[in-house]
């Protein structure tokens, strides 16, 4: 009898740690988020770019949720990426700007400002709660002589770039694995050199050509890392260079759309490589990256992870100005004024996808106003985790559908002491914005109804002092000082 009981009693508790196993696994989805680099708000078909084919990225949408709303915390790379990361918006964030170190060449590579190597980050978050974590891709955030290492930040694993400056090449010598350097097949390259407009041959745009082609060696080391970590929760920050200038892709990409477009050679005048389809070369590099995507949801699907795993899709601020690069003829803000660099709509309002088959419904499209310092606090309640100290506001609620549930900001703050200095804060459908801080700390705010005017052309301030008076309540409340000098643009205490 004892040894019947003893049965029952162990099948019994097989069958709740089973169950306990089963529940975790459901409350901790594997989690992949996938950044692009300077890549805008219509550069998607999803979002209504007519030129420049993006089949994964569209059925990834169709099969998920697309938020109409969604803004990235700041308009340049390595504040953008410490925000996401942090949790924080840039009235507190410790990275407010590109603040750089070092320089081009790969014995003087220095990175960008090292993040604090105590902050709190999501994958500090996420290691907490069971998860393997892995990035690959673009860091930005200091390099491993100066604490800035992504392994002391929260990752167990990482591979790419760490010095964005790295990142204007993707022939590059070299990337990044796990503090070591990883050697590539590819000459040494000055990818800022101009060449000759007047003698120029096919030699010197291939120049810039290599044979190791950075992303697709990105690509490469996410599908291990999943691979390897398939039977455990694993986060993987997935923060591509592309379509970030230089303009480089393969050939067979280029191939795709040379003889689409009436296009003269870029020959490097205005900065980075010289290419002699750069329309072509663009759209090449968007649709690279949309295949980047298709493979890594091929791989979650081939590994039977798919209904478990919930992947998204963002970038990190508005398309570039420069470099060959031509916004206005791929309609790159879908009508929004603004660029990387501004804190006009076009330079914050970024696409942004979530898919996870099952819990979230297909084909929904959203509007609910939310910012990119918002994911930590999402992942927190997915996962269950404690969280204090954040300017984010989950947006889990509004992923699954409890759109009865999903509390929403008062406001979205972004603060950007680069380009003249600028804020701006976004109050219901009013966007409040103060350019050239720098050079009049008084600067009077340009306020736009974004409901009657998404493109920001009728300053209407002088019609609404209340709404401006709340505006001026709100910096004052947000604004903590920044610890250098060339970042405090609201109140300087230097």
């Amino acid at each position: 009898m004892r040894t019947r009981h003893l049965a029952l009693a162990i099948s019994f508790l097989s069958f709740s740690l089973f169950t306990q196993a089963q529940a975790n696994r459901t409350t901790r989805p594997n989690i992949i988020y996938i950044f692009a680099d300077d890549l805008g708000y219509g550069e998607l078909g999803c979002y209504g770019q007519q030129k420049i084919k993006t089949p994964h990225l569209d059925q990834m949408a169709k099969e998920g949720i697309l938020f109409s709303d969604h803004y990235s915390s700041a308009p340049v790379c390595a504040p953008a990426r410490c925000m996401l990361l942090t949790g924080k918006h840039a009235g507190h964030a410790y990275i407010r700007g590109n603040y750089e170190l070092g320089d081009f060449s790969d014995d003087k590579e220095g990175g960008q400002m090292p993040l604090p190597e105590n902050i709190f980050t999501i994958p500090v978050m996420l290691k907490k709660a069971g998860y393997v974590t892995g990035m690959v891709g673009k860091w930005g955030l200091g390099m491993p002589f100066n604490g800035g290492s992504p392994l002391q930040h929260g990752f167990d694993y990482y591979y790419g770039v760490l010095d964005q400056k790295q990142a204007h090449n993707y022939y590059s010598t070299h990337l990044w694995e796990n503090d070591k350097w990883d050697s590539l097949q590819n000459p040494r390259m000055n990818v800022h050199k101009k060449i000759d407009s007047a003698t120029a041959t096919d030699a010197d745009f291939n120049q810039f050509i290599g044979k190791d082609y950075a992303p697709a060696r990105m690509t490469e080391k996410a599908m291990n890392f999943i691979a390897k970590n398939k039977t455990r929760p694993f986060f993987l920050y997935l923060p591509y260079t592309l379509p970030h200038l230089s303009l480089q892709v393969p050939e067979e990409y280029v191939n795709k759309y040379k003889g689409q477009f009436n296009e003269t050679p870029y020959y490097g005048q205005n900065g980075y490589a010289a290419c002699k389809y750069p329309l072509s070369t663009y759209a090449a590099m968007i649709t690279y990256l949309d295949d980047q995507v298709g493979l890594i949801m091929e791989k979650i699907k081939k590994l039977g992870l798919d209904k478990n795993t919930i992947i998204m899709f963002s970038s990190d601020n508005g398309t570039t100005f420069t470099g060959g690069v031509d916004a206005k003829f791929f309609n790159s803000s879908m009508g929004l004024r603004g660029l990387k660099m501004e804190l006009y709509e076009g330079g914050i309002r970024m696409p942004f996808i979530t898919r996870w088959p099952g819990k979230i419904q297909a084909g929904i499209v959203t509007s609910h106003p939310s910012a990119q310092y918002d994911l930590m606090a999402t992942l927190a309640e997915l996962t269950r985790q404690p969280l204090k100290n954040t300017d984010g506001i989950s947006f889990l609620p509004t992923l699954l559908g409890n759109y009865g549930e999903q509390k929403k900001h008062a406001f979205l703050y972004f603060e950007y002491p680069e380009n003249g200095g600028q804020v701006a804060i976004r109050f219901g459908n009013y966007k409040g914005i103060k350019l050239n801080l720098k050079k009049d700390p008084n600067a009077p705010w340009l306020l736009y109804d974004l409901a009657a005017d998404r493109s920001e052309k009728r300053d209407i301030a002088a019609d609404h002092p209340d709404i401006i008076k709340k505006l001026d309540s709100i910096l004052k409340e947000q604004h903590t000082c920044s610890h250098l000098r060339d970042w405090e643009i609201i109140d300087p205490k230097f």
